[in-house]
C-alpha cells in the first residue's frame, strides 16, 4: 500500500473541504468532495470502492471501501460532516489546517475526519494479501444533522462486517454503551380573544403550563424507574428547550409551543416513549377544548449498548489499558448494531474540543492511534 498519499497531505485535504451538515438549509451542505477524495485514496491503495449517493440529496454520500474478503472482518467507520462554525471565533481558518504548539487546528480535526486518514495510514502498514477477514473504511454523510448516512447503510442492510470501531472522541478510551436521543416538539392550539374577558378565548400558554406539569412528573417516573451507574448521568434525562406562545399581554395567546430533549438509557424504546408522552399530554388536556400536536423534530437515534464480554470491547480494553465506558452524547454505533456487528466508539480527539472554537487534535495523540488501528486490525483481519 504504497500509493496512498503522506498522512499530513490527507489530513490537510480533508480538513479543507468544507463539508458542514446542517438541519438549518442556509448552512448545510454536501459531502461530496470529501467522499471523493477518499474514494481515489482507497482505489489506489486496492481497496474496493463504492460509493452511494443519499436518496433526495446527489450531494451527499455515502462510502464503503473493501480491502479483503470473508465473513468477519473490522469495519473503521467515521463521519465526513462537520458542525457550522463562526470563522470569526477562530484564531486561524476552521477550513485551513494550522500545526502550533503540538496541536492540530481545524473543523474536523477532532470530529472526526482526522480518524479516516488515520485509518487509511494505519492500513498502509499491510499488505493485502495477508488479509485472512476485510478491513472495512466506512463513510457516512450527515451525522451531525439527520443521521440520513448511517440510516442509509442499515436501510441497505448489508453486513459489512463483524466488529466496528467508530472513530468518534472519545481521548483513546473506548466506550461501549451510549444515551439516545430524541427531541419533540409540543404544540398547543387555543382561541385567541381579548384579555379582559376570559371566556372570550381558551388560553394555549396555560394550556402549556398544564403539560409542563405532566411532562415533567413524567421525567420523575422515568429517572425513578430507568438507573444505570455506568453513565455520569446515571439516569434519562429530559430538558424543556425551547418555548414560544402568543404576541401580545392584552390578547389571550392562541398559539404556544415548546420544544423538549429527551435523552434514553440502552433499553428504552424510543417510539415506545413517544407513545407515552402522547398519551399523557392527550390525557392532561382532555377536558381543556384546546388542540394539541406533538411532532418529531429529527428521527432521533436509540441509545446503543455492546456487550462487555464481546471480543471487540475486550481487545480495545486491553489494547487501551482503559475499561470500556458509557457516555452521553450519540453516534451511528446503534445502526451498525442492527447490522449484527459489535461497535466500539474510540477514537483520538477529546469531546470538549467537539462543536468549539479553535478545535484541535493533539499530535501526540497520532502514533498510539496509529498503533491501536494496527493492533486491532492484525487481530481481526489477520
Amino acid at each position: 500500500m504504497k500509493q496512498l498519499p503522506k498522512l499530513d497531505h490527507m489530513l490537510r485535504r480533508l480538513i479543507g473541504i468544507p463539508s458542514v451538515s446542517s438541519v438549518s438549509p442556509e448552512f448545510d451542505m454536501g459531502n461530496r468532495g470529501v467522499i471523493d477524495e477518499l474514494a481515489g485514496w482507497c482505489e489506489s491503495a486496492g481497496f474496493a470502492v463504492e460509493v452511494t449517493p443519499i436518496d433526495g440529496n446527489p450531494d451527499k454520500a455515502n462510502l464503503v471501501a473493501t480491502l479483503g474478503k470473508g465473513p468477519g472482518g473490522l469495519v473503521l467507520s467515521g463521519h465526513t460532516d462537520t458542525v457550522p462554525c463562526d470563522p470569526e471565533l477562530w484564531s486561524q481558518d476552521p477550513f485551513r489546517l494550522t500545526e502550533r504548539d503540538g496541536r492540530l487546528y481545524g473543523l474536523g480535526t477532532t470530529d472526526m475526519k482526522s480518524f479516516l486518514a488515520l485509518a487509511l495510514e494505519a492500513a498502509r502498514s499491510f499488505d493485502p494479501a495477508d488479509f485472512q477477514q476485510p478491513l472495512v473504511l466506512l463513510a457516512t454523510a450527515d451525522e451531525e444533522s439527520s443521521m440520513s448516512g448511517a440510516r442509509a447503510i442499515r436501510a441497505a442492510g448489508r453486513p459489512l462486517g463483524r466488529q466496528a470501531v467508530i472513530g468518534e472522541p472519545t481521548g483513546l478510551r473506548p466506550v461501549r454503551m451510549h444515551k439516545g436521543i430524541i427531541m419533540e416538539g409540543i404544540r398547543i392550539t387555543g382561541r385567541s380573544g381579548h384579555s379582559s374577558d376570559p371566556r372570550l378565548g381558551n388560553n394555549a400558554l396555560e394550556g402549556m403550563h398544564r403539560a409542563i406539569g405532566e411532562i415533567l412528573a413524567w421525567r420523575d417516573e422515568l429517572q425513578a424507574r430507568y438507573n444505570n451507574p455506568l453513565f455520569k448521568v446515571a439516569v434519562p434525562t429530559l430538558n424543556l428547550g425551547h418555548i414560544h406562545g402568543g404576541d401580545n399581554p392584552n390578547r389571550i395567546c392562541g398559539h404556544c409551543e415548546m420544544h423538549i430533549d429527551l435523552r434514553p438509557l440502552p433499553g428504552m424504546d424510543l417510539d415506545e416513549l413517544r407513545e407515552a408522552l402522547n398519551a399523557r399530554l392527550q390525557r392532561a388536556l382532555g377536558d381543556t377544548g384546546l388542540g394539541l400536536e406533538v411532532f418529531r423534530l429529527f428521527p432521533g437515534t436509540p441509545a446503543m449498548e455492546t456487550p462487555a464480554d464481546a471480543p471487540l470491547v475486550r481487545a480495545a480494553e486491553s489494547l487501551t489499558g482503559h475499561a470500556a465506558e458509557a457516555v452521553a452524547f450519540g453516534t451511528e454505533g446503534p445502526y451498525l448494531r442492527e447490522l449484527d456487528m459489535d461497535v466500539v466508539v474510540l477514537g483520538p480527539g477529546d469531546i470538549d474540543q467537539a462543536h468549539q472554537p479553535d478545535e484541535y487534535l493533539s499530535m501526540d495523540r497520532i502514533e498510539p492511534t496509529l498503533n491501536l488501528l494496527r493492533s486491532l486490525i492484525r487481530g481481526f483481519c489477520l
